[in-house]
């Protein structure tokens, strides 16, 4: 008897969000069940075939594409289990970030620390490093628990500190190469109240008082509009105020700063910039200077997070924290050197070191450079252009991102890049779940 799955048709093209890749599937399936995946990964091996998890396909790369068979991840979603003991939450693994947000805040729980993004589930998230910038972790992969996968030879295996604490310890960031991930344990904490301070600052007062900035908040994000001297800075710090003692923006304040200045007026400026790139500088300018400074305190999520309408593309490389302010400077010499007009901020964001093995964080304090355009916009001449010098300060390309990068020079770049291997010949020997971008990026 089968397992529960709903069969689509085939033929019809997956994207991912940016629209920068595309793959069409011999066939969809949305499983809803353990089994299911299963069930689909064994017939994927017996037919010499490969089968993919995609999530959300916020991922600006292919590494979630299809080559045969696509799994969606709507039916694996939604809490399984809380243990307020040890502090831990089960979800499963295609439940979308934002609705595990919502969740958590409704058992007055929190994840520690997350990126800026809600949109993806959370296998996506975790299997690609996504993070959020300072605290005492700031990726997610660094705050799991435990998980479960489907194997390359259709084995359901657990991983925690106690069961193949081995598997648990490389899979955490597995870029769906070793399994097909069910569910995710997290460490949570007590819900938590932040307040934020966003204010405008010029390049030379943000860099000078970086350090001072990122050691008395916990959590600091600084966006520089190229071509001019602009900053906007978000300084974020934990409270002691209790969830219901906050004060966030009117409906009015955050409808204008969040959604419709850091949305609609940014959408049009840049397609604005994108038909007349002489005026990108001015615009820049505009927008730089868009932004007011306020303060007001909310919960975690909601303070980490924002809506992100405007569609771009990115790049992003970890590079050591001692050097990334002379790279940030660096970079920008080469834009201001170049013909290049471009109308997105970098975003500059901290995380401390973690020990995920092929996390960008793994084993060294970074400092992150991302680097975008609007998803209309080639790309390559920019992120090409920066992308040997982050390379040669031993930077670590986010792996949903774009980058050029091999396995040939990535894996001189992360010192357990065999032993993430070694795990994906045991756990996938046929390689069920690959695809030409971990071709790519693992080799066969």
């Amino acid at each position: 008897m089968r397992s529960p799955a709903q069969t689509h048709p085939a033929g019809a093209p997956w994207r991912n969000w940016s629209g920068l890749e595309e793959a069409t599937p011999s066939r969809v399936e949305t499983p809803a069940s353990v089994a299911a995946v299963v069930e689909a990964v064994r017939r994927a091996r017996e037919d010499g075939t490969s089968v993919k998890m995609a999530g959300t396909g916020h991922s600006f790369t292919a590494i979630a594409a299809p080559e045969h068979a696509l799994l969606r991840p709507e039916g694996l979603t939604g809490i399984l289990d809380v243990d307020r003991e040890a502090m831990t939450v089960t979800a499963r693994a295609g439940t979308p970030l934002k609705d595990l947000n919502l969740a958590l805040e409704r058992l007055g729980l929190s994840l520690h620390n997350m990126g800026d993004i809600a949109e993806q589930t959370l296998a996506g998230a975790t299997s690609t490093g996504t993070h959020g910038t300072g605290g005492t972790a700031a990726g997610l992969a660094a705050q799991l628990a435990g998980l479960e996968l489907v194997t390359g030879t259709g084995e359901v295996l657990r991983a925690s500190a106690t069961e193949n604490p081995d598997v648990l310890d490389v899979a955490r960031v597995g870029l769906g190469a070793l399994g097909i991930l069910t569910s995710l344990t997290f460490h949570v904490e007590p819900l938590f109240v932040v307040e934020a301070h966003e204010q405008p600052m010029t390049w030379d007062r943000a860099l000078a008082s970086y350090d001072e900035m990122v050691a008395a908040a916990h959590h600091v994000d600084m966006y520089w509009f190229p071509h001019t001297d602009a900053m906007v800075v978000k300084q974020n710090v934990r409270t002691d105020l209790e969830p219901g003692e906050q004060e966030p923006p009117s409906r009015l304040a955050a409808w204008w700063e969040d959604d419709f200045v850091s949305n609609t007026v940014f959408g049009g400026l840049c397609r604005v910039g994108s038909r007349a790139p002489g005026l990108v500088p001015r615009i820049n300018r505009l927008a730089g200077h868009a932004l007011s400074e306020r303060r007001y305190s909310d919960l975690a999520h909601r303070v980490f997070v924002s809506p992100r309408r405007v569609r771009f593309r990115e790049m992003e490389y970890a590079v050591p924290r001692e050097v990334g302010l002379d790279v940030l400077r660096e970079c920008r010499r080469v834009i201001e050197a170049s013909d290049w007009r471009i109308a997105f901020p970098v975003e500059i964001r901290t995380a401390p070191a973690d020990d995920v093995p092929l996390s960008t964080s793994y084993g060294r304090d970074s400092l992150y450079l991302a680097f975008h355009v609007p998803a209309d916009t080639d790309h390559r001449a920019y992120f090409g252009g920066l992308e040997p010098l982050l390379r040669e300060a031993g930077g670590r390309p986010h792996w949903g991102k774009v980058h050029t990068r091999t396995a040939a020079d990535l894996a001189p770049a992360y010192d357990r890049f065999d032993d993430y291997l070694a795990l994906r010949d045991r756990l996938d020997p046929d390689r069920v779940f690959t695809n030409a971008h971990l071709r790519r990026v693992l080799g066969d």
